[in-house]
């Protein structure tokens, strides 16, 4: 569990943050997003311990960000919007430094290289050195080299910027494998077609302020979201039928075409679905409609979508 209380940073001339408070679900991935300025990067850079806040705390599964910074390094892997290479380093050097520098095991050190390597597209490149890399390559290298060590939270900057849509691609799909592994990850970006992609949850910023924390449509925890189902031919009392289950609430029925809220996580809609399929309804299509993350943010910022 994440934990962030009363966080507040202050630069010479202004007031990054005010007073941030949130928690973090282990397993999630929230897309921290906002304007330009809004305190993102300088939130994210505490949560990594590399700054130390004004006021507040910061404990990653009980670990004090500023009482033991050491500590939380090794739970945490964190990518920069502005990030560093050794150019004269190949890029097997490059992520055996960091699996080192994280004292892995000498034993599981090349064999975690090389996954990390297979992940990141980098397998058939890894005698190049990282100055001759185009941008696109330098971001997919400092993006293994922040997993390497397997941390339990991920934090990642403008993780897609330099990269192609393959590669984004690419990336997207990692994302949701390391969080069904177990990661916890908070990606920022003003590319929100693509975080709505993966996230689970979103947290906007506003001149340093939480402005709103919530989950989306694909989270997959428990909790009450909008589903949809089609049917094969229309049925008069499919209304009644959904209503009875256990979960189910605010059924409306168009032709053919049902919407309705369940609470429960996905096994609880496996079994709905099976109830359904069971009390004869000719169920042709079951979905949960996903939360549209742009339509969201514009939803919290007062502007049309």
């Amino acid at each position: 569990m994440i934990e962030v209380s009363n966080l507040s940073y202050r630069y010479a001339t202004q007031q990054a943050l005010r007073n941030v408070s949130f928690l973090l679900e282990p397993a999630t991935i929230t897309a921290l997003v906002g304007p330009n300025g809004a305190g993102k990067s300088t939130l994210l850079r505490c949560m990594a311990a590399l700054d130390n806040p004004f006021a507040g705390s910061i404990k990653l599964w009980g670990c004090d960000t500023h009482e033991n910074p050491r500590a939380c390094h090794q739970l945490l892997g964190f990518l920069s919007d502005q990030f560093g290479l050794y150019d004269d380093l190949t890029i097997e050097q490059s992520l055996g430094y960091m699996a080192m520098a994280h004292h892995l095991p000498q034993h599981s050190l090349q064999p975690r290289v090389e996954l990390v390597s297979r992940q990141l597209g980098l397998s058939d490149r890894m005698q190049q050195k990282t100055g001759e890399l185009s941008r696109g390559l330098r971001q997919r290298v400092a993006i293994a080299q922040a997993i390497m060590h397997h941390p339990k939270l991920l934090l990642l900057d403008e993780p897609a910027s330099g990269l192609d849509p393959e590669a984004r691609h690419e990336l997207s799909n990692l994302l949701k494998v390391l969080c069904n592994e177990g990661m916890t990850i908070v990606v920022s970006s003003h590319i929100l077609a693509e975080l709505a992609d993966y996230s689970t949850h979103m947290l906007v910023l506003r001149e340093g302020v939480v402005r709103s924390h919530q989950a989306l449509g694909n989270n997959r925890s428990t909790h009450a979201q909008q589903m949809q189902l089609s049917l094969s031919r229309h049925m008069p009392e499919a209304a009644h039928m959904l209503s009875a289950q256990t979960g189910v609430s605010g059924v409306h029925i168009d032709g053919q075409s049902c919407q309705f809220t369940f609470s429960g996580d996905v096994v609880d809609q496996s079994r709905l679905l099976a109830a359904l399929i069971a009390a004869g309804l000719p169920i042709a299509e079951f979905t949960a409609i996903k939360s549209n993350l742009q339509d969201l943010y514009l939803a919290d910022s007062g502007r049309p979508s």
